[in-house]
Order: C-alpha cells, then sequence, then structure tokens
C-alpha cells in the first residue's frame, strides 16, 4: 500500500507500543528517488524479462518501497535470474512452496510427489521433522533436548520451560520426537521409548535446537509483527532446517538477525527460506569460526589494509591502543550493521549495498547449467549483463580488483567510512580499546545509510586508486 513520500519505515514495522527507546529510522520514501511499484513493474518485458539497469539506479538513489522490498530482495539476491520469463519463475516459485503438499499427499499415500517436483526445501523440512517432529509443528524449543552423548534430556525443567500455555514448544508424544508422560501431581517427566541418537550428524544438528530457540525469542522482540506465535516458529523452523542443511556451519548465533527480515517481508516460509539461504552464501563464511580463528578474520584483515593505506595515522593509533586486530568491527560485519541501524534503516542499508554490488552472474554461480551447452549459454548470458552490474561491482571490474576470492564486500568499506567518521573522537579521546568500543556503540541508530554506503564508494575508488598504483 503506497503510504505517500515522506513515510516513515515505522508505519510498515510497526513497534510495540510499550518500546519507547527503540531507536527511529531515517529512511523516508521519496518520490522520484525510491523504486515505487509502478517503476519496478515498468521494469519487465511483457514475457517476463527484467530489465535491472533503472531498478538498481533507483535503488542505490532512495532505496526499495517497503510494499516490493520482498520480491525485489529475490532478485538482488540471485535467487531469480532477471533473464527468465514470468512463467519459468512461477515454476521455479511453486517447486519451492510445495512443502505443505507434499507432507500432506504423503500423508494420504496419494502420489509419491518427491518423484514428481523437485522440492528442496520440503525435502530437508521433512527429514528435520522426522527427527524431531517439533520442527514444522507451530512451536519451537528453547531448552535443550539432547546431551552431547546422544541421550535425551529427562530433566522436568525442558517440560516446565516449554509448555505450551507459555507460548512456546513442548517435547511431547505429538510435536516433539520422544513420549514423554507427565504425572499432574509433581510435574516429573520420562522418557518412554526414546533411544540414544547414535548418528553424529543428528547429535550436532538437535544440540543447536534450543539455541535456535533462545535466539528467535530475543530477535527483534521489539517488533508487533513477532507477538504472534506462527510468525516466530516459522523463523525457528527456517534455522532449524538451514542449520541441518549446512553442516560446515550449522546455526551460529547472528544468523537469526540475518534471517529475521526475510519472515516479515516473505509471507510464505518456503520464499523466506530461499532468500536466507542465498543471502547465506554469501556471509557464511563470516560464522566458521575455529579454535584459532573467527569467521570474519579475512574481512577484519582486509579493514586494517584499507585503514592503512587511506589512514596511516588513525590505523597507527588504533594499533597502539592494541585494536589493530580491529576485532572491535567483530559485529558490525558479522550480521551486517543489523544492531547499529534502526530495523528500517538496516533493510534500506541492506538494499542498498546489494544494489552496487550486483553481478549478474549470481543467478549462474547459484544455479548450475545441467549441460555444457547451457554452460556456453549462460557465459555469453553473463557476459552480454556486464552493463547491468552495480556501481560498486563496475568500479571492481574497471580497476581489476578480483582475486581467488573475489572483489571485497562493500561492508568491508561501510565499516572503514564509519572509521573516518569517527577519526576525530577516536583520535582525541580514545584512550583504550575500551574507548574505541564505546565511541562505536555510541553510533548505534544513529547513522545514515545513504551517507555511510556514499563514504564507502568514495573510500573504495581511493583504495583501488592507490593500491593500482603500488
Amino acid at each position: 500500500m503506497w503510504r505517500g513520500p515522506g513515510a516513515p519505515a515505522e508505519s510498515f514495522y510497526q513497534v510495540r507500543p510499550e518500546c519507547t527507546d527503540v531507536p527511529k529510522t531515517h529512511f523516508r520514501i521519496k518520490a522520484g528517488r525510491t523504486l515505487s511499484v509502478r517503476r519496478w513493474h515498468a521494469a519487465f518485458a511483457p514475457e517476463g524479462y527484467l530489465d535491472i539497469c533503472k531498478p538498481l539506479s533507483r535503488i542505490h538513489r532512495g532505496g526499495i518501497h517497503p510494499s516490493i522490498r520482498g520480491e525485489v530482495w529475490e532478485f538482488l539476491l540471485g535467487c531469480y535470474d532477471p533473464g527468465s520469463t514470468f512463467d519459468e519463475r512461477e515454476q521455479i516459485r511453486q517447486r519451492r512452496r510445495l512443502q505443505i503438499l507434499l507432507l500432506y499427499l504423503e500423508k494420504k499415500k496419494s502420489i509419491n510427489p518427491i518423484n514428481s517436483f523437485r522440492i528442496q526445501y520440503a525435502r530437508w523440512k521433512k527429514e528435520c521433522c522426522q527427527m524431531f517432529p517439533a520442527v514444522g509443528s507451530g512451536r519451537f524449543v528453547t531448552a535443550p533436548v539432547i546431551t552431547e552423548d546422544g541421550l535425551p534430556i529427562q530433566d522436568p525443567l525442558v517440560l516446565l520451560e516449554t509448555a505450551p500455555e507459555k507460548g512456546q514448544a513442548i517435547a511431547t508424544q505429538e510435536n516433539a520426537g520422544a513420549d514423554f508422560k507427565t504425572r499432574d501431581s509433581s510435574r516429573t517427566n520420562t522418557a518412554n521409548g526414546m533411544e540414544k541418537v547414535k548418528d553424529k550428524k543428528v547429535v550436532q544438528w538437535m544440540l543447536t535446537l534450543h539455541q535456535i530457540g533462545l535466539d528467535v525469542v530475543r530477535t527483534d522482540r521489539t517488533l508487533v509483527f513477532y507477538e504472534k506465535q506462527e510468525n516466530l516458529s516459522k523463523l525457528w523452523d527456517i534455522l532449524a532446517v538451514y542449520a541441518w542443511i549446512d553442516t560446515d556451519v550449522g546455526y551460529c548465533q547472528g544468523m537469526s538477525d540475518l534471517c529475521s527480515p526475510m519472515i516479515i517481508l516473505l509471507e510464505d516460509e518456503a520464499d523466506a527460506f530461499w532468500c536466507f539461504e542465498r543471502l547465506m552464501r554469501r556471509l557464511r563464511g563470516n560464522f566458521r569460526c575455529t579454535d584459532s580463528s573467527v569467521g570474519v578474520e579475512a574481512q577484519l584483515s582486509n579493514l586494517a589494509a584499507i585503514t592503512q593505506v587511506l589512514d596511516p595515522k588513525l590505523h597507527q593509533h588504533l594499533e597502539t591502543l592494541g585494536g589493530g586486530d580491529y576485532l572491535f568491527a567483530f559485529r558490525m560485519l558479522m550480521v551486517l550493521f543489523r544492531r547499529e541501524f534502526s530495523f528500517g534503516d538496516s533493510l534500506y542499508l541492506w538494499e542498498m549495498m546489494w544494489a552496487l554490488e550486483y553481478d549478474p552472474g549470481l543467478y549462474f554461480m547459484y544455479e548450475e547449467p545441467k549441460s555444457a551447452s547451457e554452460k556456453a549459454e549462460g557465459s555469453k548470458g553473463k557476459a552480454k549483463s556486464i552493463r547491468h552490474c552495480g556501481k560498486y561491482e563496475r568500479e571492481n571490474m574497471k580497476n581489476g580488483a578480483r582475486n581467488s576470492e573475489g572483489p571485497l564486500p562493500i561492508s568491508v568499506f561501510l565499516v572503514a567510512s564509519v572509521l573516518k567518521d569517527k577519526k576525530s573522537k577516536l583520535m582525541q579521546e580514545a584512550r583504550g580499546l575500551d574507548d574505541v568500543v564505546k565511541i562505536l556503540n555510541d553510533i548505534t541508530g544513529n547513522l545514515d545509510a545513504k551517507k555511510a554506503c556514499t563514504g564507502a564508494m568514495k573510500l573504495q575508488k581511493k583504495y583501488l586508486r592507490k593500491a593500482k598504483k603500488t
């Protein structure tokens, strides 16, 4: 629904009345700048081919109107090829949305839809449901359900903490994979027929379920949207399924912050899952942590190199304070500034970043062609679409800023831009690493997304120019 130029994002992402300390968004819908419904629809040919050039430019200038944000994000994240037709996208969409029909038909034994459709999300969700039936039940767990040895937990606190009357999931015979019996007088329970889980992959996955639940109830809790149980359980389901399919990374704290906007913007659960999965393809490296390194270590190292080239004095000052590893920027890079911006502004920032970084080869990278001829055709399509790249990506291509791992993400330059803006305060007031953290924490809710992106672009140009010379 169009709410007119100047409408704040809060009118679309309603905050609970009692939450009075939530940062206000700076994003405003601006006629002539914001990508409107009319402009978006006008970018499609009658068959459905999308000329993404003009939308990218419009997004960079003024973001996306909230009423179409979800469907535009699907293109920005590479869920759909702009060169596909309406019919082709609808076929893909329906394959992704059939999880409910799949479960229903299999119960009825009418057909075996797995042989009829490529229903990836349905298969994964069904696997998870069979291992732990709380998945897809409309509920979720917030307490541990298994030990590290694979033994089902029989602690009464599991039952009490996750009782349905409290709006959360309960491990019962119907919906949580264990047959619990409850004595009304003592509130104790015993596992009946539960066997030790021997598969290490299943054990590892089940160990994460309660952590996902704990994070779900803390994610964007100021929004009215998450007052509904069904929305909380949808977020839990998607994160649980993702943790099952991504065995290298599984689930880590911060993923719920990245997934939450997808749930809000895309009504269908399968659509939200695929949007989140595409985003994780870009960011999953952030969550790969070992005993000796953190997932964003490479980006932090790049941030240090950029600052050293562009502002040696600031870099030296941070090193002197013990911040030469730039770990103070960990959170910004990990969850793409979700904590530094209001909810509406973080969405605005993300879509500007994705529009600037847009690479028409994304779809071909995500969807491997089946044959050599299709690969050749895909390469041709990619070559012809270079002019459709985002402004940031074009600058990288122009300066040859590609290595074996690809160009630096714009998020690194965004952090560099924030440091540049806070340079005076950092140089004058920071006498230790705690001061650096405090100064950067003070920016929460006060950053301007458009200004930050503009600053990042300027720093990128300057850095590439200097790097090319050296």
